[in-house]
């Protein structure tokens, strides 16, 4: 069932009244881990009260992500819905129409912001004190929420559940995310600034609603991020082996993020462990690794991923020097005991160059100490130019699939999309490739080929085929609008004039369930008019009509 029970379907009279409406719209719930000396991990509560977690979601998942770390620890996860449970009644509104793909709420997944404790406490029979307070949301929000976990957290471990519920009711006041908006949200006696970005985001000094330290996350790889970025792109099997949850979960993270605008299509996991619900589906030696990002700290793992492609092992980050050590590409055939050393084990050869310049220009910036969110700044610049430099041609090229707007008319079908022919697009590179706009050299039709039969091109090439059939479904509704359909009628029989209005009447339902963006007054103008040809009609049609 859906967490809100008032949220599958509410009766009239509770629709607008529904409780934790405005909550909902940032949080699932707010769980409570701890240690049971009889249960061990368990689920100690669940925020609002009335919030039903699955069996998988709550045992399979949360109490996995309790690790044995003393003091206080943040980290992420994410995980995957239950089958047969209902959708958010978020799922096509109007956040996710309007916020860039890489921002949209979860469909079908969760993620899970921890904030875990474990300090040494002898009036508890074990020794220690051990909680984690759980965010549970389907946005991917991972500042705003870890920011959030730094204010409440510390509060609730000493005052436990009356300051839950407080901060619940303060979240529940606070308006709804609009993607473009800053928003002032306060808890706690602090108000949280935060701004989320619209479609394509210019990198700032200013961190936004989601964004990771990303030069922090990626110091010790600096030298290797064509390479890490290649593989993102092409939705290759990567397993980032970490010392800790924290590193584990950012890593993932800001790998996931560095193909940025562009959605990564394929699952990752921040943080998996052997206790996760989908340990053997993507552990299994029976068939290839599939398009997963895995982020784990058990040794264990290093065994149990041989056959893996990409594997990151990731340690303490050290210095050489003044600058952060950075980590060799090895074999895979090295990649044999628990204490393999740190490095990049693959086999993958690079279509790219490096930009040398780019690498060049961030060590220099360690060495004169330039800050961490300046670095960020400039690393987060090149990987969103990079990417829009791959992406532009593909964008350009599918726009010019889109039927002129003059071959729209109200008495037909609106036309088709003309198909993508990958052969097609290869012969505009000459001329519009993504050489005019980035100064990497290499194999980029190489680069392009293979991401044809990547996730992450399926998934780009869905969405934008959706839009652009939305667009033409817009179009239509209003040169009908324009278009004199009382005149039509006039000499039409009545099976005409019936299968008009029915079939009118669909795509004014599809619009408003799609939100489809229109003109102003475009559908009230569609809804009058079938209210007016309904009523010329004898009174028989007018009361099955009226009933339809």
């Amino acid at each position: 069932m859906n967490p809100f029970e008032c949220s599958g379907s509410p009766r009239p009279a509770e629709d607008s009244r529904c409780r934790w409406l405005r909550f909902s719209s940032w949080l699932e719930c707010v769980c409570v881990v701890t240690f049971d000396l009889e249960l061990g991990q368990a689920i100690e509560l669940v925020y609002p009260q009335d919030v039903k977690l699955t069996e998988k979601e709550g045992r399979g998942h949360m109490v996995c992500y309790f690790p044995g770390c003393l003091g206080d620890t943040q980290f992420s996860f994410r995980l995957r819905q239950s089958v047969g449970r209902r959708t958010s009644r978020f799922t096509e509104d109007v956040y996710n129409r309007d916020a860039p793909v890489t921002l949209q709420r979860e469909v079908s997944h969760f993620f899970g912001y921890v904030y875990f404790r474990q300090v040494k406490d002898v009036s508890v029979k074990r020794g220690y004190f051990q909680k984690s307070l759980v965010l549970v949301s389907r946005l991917p929000y991972t500042h705003l929420f870890h920011s959030l976990l730094q204010i409440i957290a510390p509060e609730f471990f000493e005052k436990l559940e009356p300051c839950l519920e407080a901060v619940c009711n303060e979240i529940d006041q606070w308006p709804s995310p609009i993607p473009g908006l800053t928003l002032n949200l306060p808890v706690m006696g602090v108000v949280l600034q935060v701004r989320s970005a619209l479609l394509f985001f210019s990198p700032t000094l200013l961190p936004t609603i989601h964004e990771l330290d990303l030069f922090r996350c990626f110091q010790s790889v600096l030298i290797h991020l064509q390479m890490l970025w290649e593989l993102m792109l092409l939705g290759e099997p990567v397993v980032v082996m970490a010392p800790s949850p924290n590193v584990s979960s950012e890593t993932v993270l800001a790998l996931v993020s560095s193909i940025s605008p562009l959605k990564f299509c394929c699952d990752f996991r921040p943080y998996f462990t052997i206790h996760d619900s989908e340990f053997r589906e993507y552990t299994t030696r029976t068939q290839a690794p599939a398009s997963v990002i895995l982020g784990v700290t058990n040794p264990f793992f290093i065994k149990t991923f041989q056959t893996w492609p990409h594997i990151i092992r990731l340690g303490e980050t050290k210095m050489a020097g003044d600058l952060p050590k950075q980590v060799k590409v090895k074999k895979l055939s090295k990649l044999k005991t628990l204490d393999t050393k740190p490095g990049i084990y693959t086999a993958y050869k690079t279509f790219l160059h490096k930009d040398k310049i780019l690498i060049k220009r961030l060590l220099k910036g360690i060495q004169r100490k330039r800050p961490s969110e300046v670095q960020s700044a400039i690393l987060r610049r090149h990987l969103l130019e990079l990417t829009q430099s791959f992406i532009i041609p593909l964008e350009r090229y599918m726009a010019s699939q889109m039927p002129l707007q003059r071959s729209v008319t109200p008495w037909k079908t609106p036309p088709q999309i003309r198909p993508f022919s990958q052969d097609e697009f290869m012969s505009t590179l000459d001329h519009t490739g993504p050489q005019l706009t980035s100064v990497l050299k290499g194999d980029w039709m190489g680069l392009y080929r293979k991401f044809f039969r990547s996730p992450n091109f399926d998934g780009w090439y869905r969405h934008r085929h959706k839009e652009m059939t939305q667009k033409l479904e817009s179009l239509h509704l209003e040169v009908i609008c324009n278009a004199d359909l009382l005149g039509w009628t006039k000499d039409k029989s009545e099976v005409e004039i019936v299968d008009l209005i029915l079939k009118l009447r669909e795509k004014l339902i599809k619009a408003r369930r799609q939100q489809l963006q229109v003109k102003d007054g475009v559908l009230d103008k569609l809804e009058a008019f079938i209210t007016s040809i309904i009523s010329s009609l004898p009174e028989d049609l007018q009361t099955v009509l009226g009933t339809h």
